[in-house]
């Protein structure tokens, strides 16, 4: 199965992660407790859930983290929501992190349909 560290899916979140994160200094400080750190922990539990999930070396284990991921990038695309709202965000802020949530979350369930499909041995 290989390091996780060279899934495409991983890098592509942990990227995102890096941009939620440059994107949220800007916030007002008074969400620095709410909106700003609820962004970026469901961003950042996008990556730690595909690692984890892979590290287990389970196949059931790695999709129900996987799952997990796929949830985060839902929660993560509804707090961009209300972030591009509330005027945090302007439109094509929220376009780029939208577009990025939603191809990472594509890309998880592909890679559930595939495990769910492959016998396990």
């Amino acid at each position: 199965m290989g390091n996780f560290k060279e899934l495409w899916v991983w890098q592509k979140s942990v990227h995102l992660v890096t941009e939620i994160y440059s994107f949220t200094q800007s916030f007002p400080k008074q969400e620095i407790y709410s909106l700003t750190s609820q962004i970026r922990r469901s961003s950042v539990s996008i990556p730690s859930n595909i690692a984890e999930g892979h590290s287990r070396r389970s196949t059931l284990d790695y999709i129900q983290f996987l799952k997990i991921a796929r949830g985060s990038c839902a929660e993560l695309e509804t707090q961009l929501i209300i972030a591009r709202n509330l005027n945090y965000l302007n439109p094509e802020e929220f376009q780029n992190l939208s577009e990025k949530t939603a191809e990472i979350s594509k890309m998880i369930n592909a890679i559930i349909t595939k495990l769910q499909s492959t016998p396990n041995p």
